[in-house]
């Protein structure tokens, strides 16, 4: 049976830097964000329930998910956003759970809670940052200016949400290196009371 660690956190946490210490420790990291672009995909049932929500004016001429008109009308408010996940995400999990075929998986999954993926998960790891730090990566990671990185942030969840779902919490307000350490130390002991089981 699959070891399952969810890793997730607020936009622009950093997450994704710390996907190749999971691989070179031996897991099988299954990018999220990734089957969430299949789930829309021109044709796919994804793309169908999201614009019988938010109407065929998101799509392109050829068909296609055209992403900005999406975010304008998801992350106008909060219960949009709620709505995006609610319509989207089952479609996204039923992906996820095909990709779970190795001993060792991490989901890196910027809605794990929100999606239920975390029922997948034999733990889980955030990891959280100053709104700062996340504003500056956001900024250059999507070449956005400061207030479209702002809506972003505030469409997210706040850090409480994350710290109340889990004990596996690091901060990334550190040097790359560094990071991956924390990391690295912490999956070793989470792969170590796993085998002490």
């Amino acid at each position: 049976m699959s070891f399952v660690i969810g890793l997730t956190g607020p936009t622009g946490a950093g997450k994704s830097s710390v996907t190749n210490t999971a691989e070179k420790i031996g897991f099988k990291v299954v990018d999220c964000d990734q089957l969430a672009r299949v789930a829309v995909q021109k044709g796919s049932d994804g793309l169908s329930a999201v614009v019988s929500v938010f109407g065929a004016d998101i799509l392109n001429d050829d068909g296609t998910l055209n992403r900005a008109s999406l975010a304008k009308k998801a992350f106008a408010d909060e219960s949009s956003t709620e709505l995006l996940n609610k319509t989207l995400l089952p479609y996204i999990t039923c992906l996820v759970q095909k990709e779970i075929t190795e001993d060792l998986v991490m989901l890196d999954a910027p809605t794990l809670f929100e999606s239920g993926a975390d029922s997948l998960c034999d733990e889980i790891v955030v990891i959280l940052a100053s709104q700062k730090i996340r504003l500056s990566r956001i900024m250059e990671r999507d070449k956005i200016d400061e207030e479209s990185a702002l809506i972003r942030i505030k469409a997210g969840k706040d850090d409480n949400f994350y710290i109340e779902r889990t004990n596996n919490i690091i901060y990334n307000d550190c040097e790359q290196s560094v990071l991956e350490l924390k990391f690295e130390k912490l999956l070793t002991k989470l792969l170590e009371e796993k085998q002490g089981v």
